[in-house]
This record gives C-alpha cells, structure tokens and sequence, in this order.
C-alpha cells in the first residue's frame, strides 16, 4: 500500500449536525490546504459522498468495525468507488471483540478475498496494537493503523512489519502551549481508552506501569499524545516519522465548547507548518 502523504487527518471536525454538502466543502478545504489522505470513521456513507464530492483526496476508513458492518457491504462500496475514483478508498478494519477477535477478523478477510470483485490486501489497513494483529496486518492487508502510541512503539513496529507494509499511526495533537492545558485536554480524551483491555495491554508493553495508566501520569500522556506550539508539533511529528512511520495520522482536539468552531482554523495553521 502507498500512503498518500506523510500526514494525513483524522475526521472533519463538524458539528454531528453538519449535513453532506458541509462534509464535502469541509473535505475539500482539508484537500486544498494540502492534506492528501482523510481518515473517517468507518460509516460507509459519508466516505462515498466526501469521494465522490473531492477531487483528489484519499479516504481511508478509520475504521470500519468487523462486528457492525458486514463484509458485503464494504466489498460493493469499494468496487464502487474503484470503478469511478480508482485508488481513492483505503480500506480500514478492526473492531473484532468477543472470545476469538483474530478468527473473526480473518473470517471478514477472506470474504473480502473472494468477493466479486475482491477487496486486495493492499488496499487494507489493520487497526492494530499487539504483535499478533501487527503480524496479520503484514500478511494480510496493507499496512496497520495503531493508536496512542509512542514513538518507540512506532520503531519496533516497524522491525515487525518490516520495510513493505504501510505504517498510519494516529496520534492525538493539541495545539495548546500550556501544559495544564494541554494535559487537561488530553486526559479528556485518553480516559476511555485506559478501561479498553487491548489498548491497556499496549500501554503496558510500552512501559507504562498501572499507576500511569489509571492515574493519567504527566509521562503517560505526554508519550501517547502531541501537544504545544507549532514548533514543538511539528518536532514531535518528525519523532515518529524518525521512527518508522510512513504517515502520522492528526487527530485534532480542542475543547469541546470550541472544536466546532476553531478546527478549521488549526487545521490551517498546522497545515501551513507542516507542508511549507
């Protein structure tokens, strides 16, 4: 797989009100700042419209959950799409809970396999955290998607994927300068994902003992999470970009009461940051 660009973004940033025009001339600023991939989360719907409405931009569904969305779904929305924009949808997958989630999500693999016509390994992307699902996103998709992870993280998923596989990290990115701030921000975000086993799991193997994860340590979110002044961003970014990333993913926040309003605004100036 060819990530489009060495830094994609993660959502539109719209009221949940917003409409599908909003979404496409929402989608089509992101193109015209310079963003080349957009990653959505996996409601097949919305990623038809933004492609059909924009003219270059890749999409990329982050992620379509195996359990909710079935297999023959996603293979007729992709032979859509290819038929009419080839290239521009980048299939993204996970979501498999339950008792045996790696059966499961090879089960979704191979009906996408033998769908008319097929959804290839390459055009998929794996969310993934621990070395098993990294190991089947090397052999059966494209690349993978992880999150909240750190830079070292990013390098020894890369020995693991080795040098063909796509590697997307999505990282949390706050535009705030002032810790408490920006921690505070974070936190708000990061709570949830301390209680998920699969990613409390990943954040032990990144070294992280139990009282930074569910205490929300100073350290702890400042190793998953980018936050400060452009400067500091942008040489954040470079971090994981050093380390084996071939596209960090920016996941934007900002607090609740101003996200609506001021994502194009940071989306913009970490746009002219990055691609000047």
């Amino acid at each position: 797989m060819t990530i489009a660009g060495p830094i994609g973004i993660a959502g539109l940033n719209l009221d949940a009100t917003a409409e599908p025009a909003e979404e496409i001339d929402a989608a089509a600023r992101l193109e015209e700042l310079g963003y080349q991939t957009l990653w959505l989360p996996g409601s097949l719907p919305p990623i038809d419209t933004i492609i059909r409405g924009t003219t270059t931009l890749r999409v990329a569904s982050g992620i379509i959950s195996v359990d909710r969305v079935p297999a023959t779904e996603v293979a007729a929305t992709y032979a859509a799409l290819e038929a009419d924009y080839p290239g521009r949808f980048v299939v993204g997958l996970g979501g498999a809970h339950g008792p045996k989630p790696l059966p499961t999500l090879n089960a979704y693999l191979d009906a996408l396999d033998t769908a008319t016509p097929v959804v290839p390994a390459s055009e998929r992307v794996l969310a993934a955290l621990g070395p098993r699902m990294l190991g089947l996103s090397r052999e059966r998709a494209g690349g993978a998607y992880p999150y909240l992870v750190t830079p070292d993280y990013v390098a020894d998923a890369r020995k693991l994927l080795g040098d063909g596989p796509a590697l997307a990290v999505l990282v949390p990115v706050i535009p705030f300068s002032d810790p408490d701030a920006a921690r505070e921000i974070a936190r708000a975000s990061l709570g949830f994902f301390t209680t998920v086993p699969g990613y409390r799991r990943n954040f032990g193997r990144m070294g992280f003992d139990e009282a930074d994860i569910t205490g929300l340590s100073d350290t702890f979110v400042d190793g998953v999470t980018i936050w400060g002044d452009l400067e500091a961003i942008v040489t954040r970014i470079a971090e994981y970009r050093a380390a084996g990333a071939d596209q960090v993913v920016l996941g934007l926040r900002l607090p609740q009461a101003d996200a609506s309003s001021q994502a194009a605004t940071w989306q913009a100036r970490l746009a002219e940051a990055l691609f000047r």
